[in-house]
Order: structure tokens, then sequence, then C-alpha cells
């Protein structure tokens, strides 16, 4: 089973994939992660380099105690979009064959912390061009059994990692929840951490059908 947890930064990912990691091993599941940027992404160390040379701004992970001003993602223009369809592209290719391989070692479940998802939606997805981008690309990709959309409120997933401008979290959001309707992925309402780790749990059951795996998982929610 492939589950995918996508959303703006901040909206607490990492915080939901521990919590459901360790429920899924409570319930002696298997389980394994894996990181968009650190184990699927294409030449990570030379995009990175690239856009530091071309753009400034600041390196590394935002906290509330040392804010950053990135400049990468959040750039934009008409040649951009264009090299990074390409980038995109061949990430879609990589995934694919990760996600051909766990499968062909009979993994349990595989969780991605950031999917293709991520990527297309810094894409301007209000251009017609550019949607059937997005449509094609996916096409070429595995969908995962259940994939998370995470919506915080922008104004508070910022003040949790203070990495990008407001207006380019405020438009990154929407082009998370376009990409939701698109693909009919499950929106996650992340304001309340607690409600959201029940929602996710809800949602997995559900979709996991009559098995041995579910009935271990019912279990463990009843003796926690």
């Amino acid at each position: 089973m492939i589950i995918s947890f996508s959303g703006i930064d901040g909206a607490g990912k990492s915080t939901q994939i521990a919590a459901l990691q360790s429920w899924l091993r409570g319930a002696e599941i298997s389980v394994s992660v894996f990181r968009m940027w650190d184990d699927v992404v294409v030449f990570p160390w030379l995009r990175e380099s690239m856009s530091h040379r071309a753009f400034g701004g600041d390196r590394g992970v935002g906290s509330p105690e040392k804010p950053l001003e990135r400049r990468d993602k959040n750039v934009r223009s008409p040649f951009l979009s264009f090299v990074r369809c390409w980038f995109y592209m061949a990430d879609a290719i990589s995934l694919s064959l990760k996600v051909w391989r766990q499968g062909k070692r009979g993994q349990g479940v595989i969780i991605f912390d950031r999917y293709l998802y991520d990527e297309l939606a810094n894409l301007p997805l209000e251009n017609r061009l550019a949607k059937n981008f997005v449509r094609t690309l996916l096409r070429l990709v595995p969908k995962p059994d259940v994939a998370y959309v995470l919506d915080a409120k922008p104004e508070a997933a910022r003040a949790r990692k203070p990495e990008y401008p407001l207006d380019f979290v405020l438009r990154n959001r929407e082009s998370y929840l376009n990409l939701a309707r698109l693909e009919n992925l499950t929106v996650i309402d992340a304001e309340s951490m607690e409600q959201a780790q029940f929602k996710i749990r809800e949602t997995l059951l559900s979709k996991m059908g009559d098995t041995k795996a579910k009935s271990l998982l019912y279990q463990c929610s009843h003796d926690h």
C-alpha cells in the first residue's frame, strides 16, 4: 500500500507521518518512509546550488526562532516553468521506478513525505498548458492508494515554518487544493493535529478493506 502526504510548508506533514508510522508499527505492520527531495528527486544538490546562485536567498529550514527568506520555488517566470517541467518529468520517472522497486520487494506500507503533487503545485495551474502537462505527467506516476493533502491556514503554517512570503504560501495552498480537485486527493483539515490524526487513520482504514492488517489496527486503536 502506498500513502503520500502533501501540503504547504508548515502544514504538519512530518508530525502526521511520524504518528502514522508509529501507529502502523504498533500493529506490527511493516512501514517504509521515503522523502521526495532526499530519495526521489533527480540531482537535488545541483538544483539547489543552481537556485541559490541564480536567485540568492537563504538555505536550510526555517523555524520560529530562525526565520529564513528562501528564493527557489516561489520565483516564477515562463522560462522557469519550462525548466521545471523538464526536471519534474525526470522526477516522475524516478518516482515510478522507486515505487516499482519497492513493490517488487514486497514492502508492507510505503509512506511518501511529499509526492509529485508537491512539485506540480509550483506550476501556474491557472495556465491551460500547465494544467494539461500536469494531467499528462500524473498518468505516468502510480497513484497512491491514499494521497493526503494537509490543508493548514497559510498564516499559521508560515508562523511554524517561516521560509517564504505569505502571498506565495497563499497561492501555493490554492494550487494544492486545485490539484486535490483535479486528482480526487484526500484533503485533511490540519488546524487541529489530533483531529487530523484521527481523520487520517479513519480514511486509511476505509481504504484497506476487510484485511488482517485492518483488524490489527482496530485493536491497536482500542488499546491506545
